[in-house]
C-alpha cells in the first residue's frame, strides 16, 4: 500500500571511523515497509550523542540495526507494511527509530510512531522521540518519579536535559539541574528548573545539600557515569533511584564507598533505550501519548531547538553536538 515513492534517496553515511570529516551523503535505493512497519518521508531529523559515538566507532549498532545513523525522524507516512492499522498515508508523524534517521526516508515500526504534536511544525517534532523516550522511560517508569518529590538531572541544557526539566515539573516535582555555564543555568531555569548549579563554580553534591536542606534527592537522571557515582549517592534521600542512562565520565569507578547505598536503601539502576524490544518501545509510546501528548498538543511542554542543518552539513552538526555549546536539540532537515 503505497504512493509514488522515488527509486532512490539521499542519506548520510560514515566513511569510517573518525572526527566530522569521515561524514559523507551517499545516494541509495529507497527501503521498504516490511510487516508492522511504515516508510516515513523525513521532513527532519535528531542528532544524538550516541549517533557521535557511532561514528568515533564507540557504538556499534545493535542487531537488526544498519550503519546509517539517525534514531528519530518526523515526517509523512509514504507506505504501509502488511498488517498495519490505525495509520494512514500522508499522516505527520515523528518516531522512534532503531538506524537509519538520517536520510529522505526511514523505515519505522509502526507502534513507535506518535502523532505531530499540533502546536509544532514537523521539523521541531523530529526533536521530539529519542529524548522524550528516553526521559519517560527512566524518570516516570523506572526512576517512579512522583509529585512531591525532589529531582536532579544532570546536563541541564542537553535534549535529554531539557526534556527531563519539563516532564519532571508537569509530574509536580521540584526540579534542580546542573549545567556547565551561567548562560545554561540560566536557560534551565527558564524551562522551568528550580535551581540550576554551575559544576564548574560549585561542588553539585554540597550545593544539593543545601538546597534541600540536608535531605537530598529523589530521584537523580544522571549520563555522566563513573566521575559522578560517589556525589550521586551522597546526593540522594532515603530510598533514593539513581537511573544511569549514559557514561560520558567514564565506566569503571575504584574504592567506591558503597555503605550509603545500604544505610539509604537507595536503589541504583540504568538502561539503554536503542537494544530494547520492539514490544517495549510500543509501551513507552503508549506511555507517552497517555501522559505527555496532552502537554505536547497544547503546548506545555515543547522540545527545545537550537540548531538545524541540512542533511549536506551533518559535519557541521556533529561538531556541534561534540562542542557542548548547544541549548536544547540539533536537527538535520532534508528539504522535503
Amino acid at each position: 500500500m503505497t504512493t509514488t515513492l522515488p527509486e532512490t534517496m539521499r542519506q548520510v553515511c560514515f566513511n569510517g571511523a573518525g572526527g566530522p570529516e569521515v561524514i559523507g551523503i551517499e545516494t541509495v535505493p529507497l527501503p521498504k515497509a516490511g510487516p508492522g512497519q511504515v516508510l516515513i518521508e523525513v521532513v527532519s531529523a535528531g542528532v544524538n550523542r550516541p549517533d557521535v559515538m557511532q561514528r568515533g566507532g564507540k557504538y556499534p549498532p545493535p542487531k537488526g540495526a544498519t550503519a546509517v545513523p539517525g534514531l528519530e525522524v518526523a515526517g509523512r507516512i509514504a507506505a504501509l507494511g502488511e498488517g498495519v492499522s490505525g495509520l494512514s498515508l500522508g499522516d505527520e508523524v515523528c518516531a522512534l527509530v532503531i538506524s537509519g534517521g538520517y536520510a529522505e526516508f526511514a523505515v519505522a515500526e509502526a507502534g513507535h510512531c506518535l502523532p505531530k504534536p499540533e502546536v509544532l511544525s514537523l521539523v521541531d517534532a523530529g526533536g521530539i522521540p529519542e529524548t522524550f523516550f528516553t526521559v519517560y522511560s527512566n524518570v516516570v517508569q523506572r526512576g517512579r518519579l512522583a509529585a512531591g518529590e525532589t529531582f536532579l538531572v544532570h546536563g541541564g541544557s542537553s535534549g535529554i536535559g531539557s526534556t527531563a526539566i519539563q516532564i519532571a515539573k508537569h509530574l509536580g516535582a521540584r526540579v534542580l539541574t546542573t549545567a556547565g555555564s551561567a548562560e545554561k543555568c540560566a536557560f534551565c531555569e527558564s524551562l522551568g528548573a528550580d535551581a540550576a548549579i554551575n559544576y564548574r563554580e560549585a561542588d553539585f553534591a554540597e550545593e544539593v545539600q543545601r538546597l534541600t536542606d540536608g535531605k537530598g534527592v529523589d530521584v537523580i537522571l544522571d549520563m555522566i557515569g563513573a566521575s559522578y557515582l560517589a556525589k550521586n549517592l551522597a546526593s540522594l534521600a532515603i530510598e533514593g533511584r539513581l537511573v544511569l542512562i549514559a557514561l560520558m565520565g567514564g565506566n569503571k569507578v575504584e574504592a567506591l564507598n558503597i555503605t550509603p547505598i545500604m544505610i539509604k536503601r537507595l536503589t541504583f539502576t540504568g538502561a539503554t533505550l536503542r537494544p530494547r524490544p520492539n514490544a517495549e518501545k510500543a509501551e513507552i509510546a503508549d506511555g507517552l501519548r497517555r501522559d505527555v501528548w496532552p502537554e505536547l498538543d497544547a503546548g506545555r511542554i515543547r522540545p527545545v531547538i537550537h540548531a538545524t542543518f541540512p542533511l549536506e552539513e551533518a559535519q557541521k552538526a556533529h561538531a556541534l553536538m561534540e562542542s557542548s555549546a548547544h541549548l536544547g536539540k540539533i536537527l538535520l532537515v532534508t528539504g522535503r
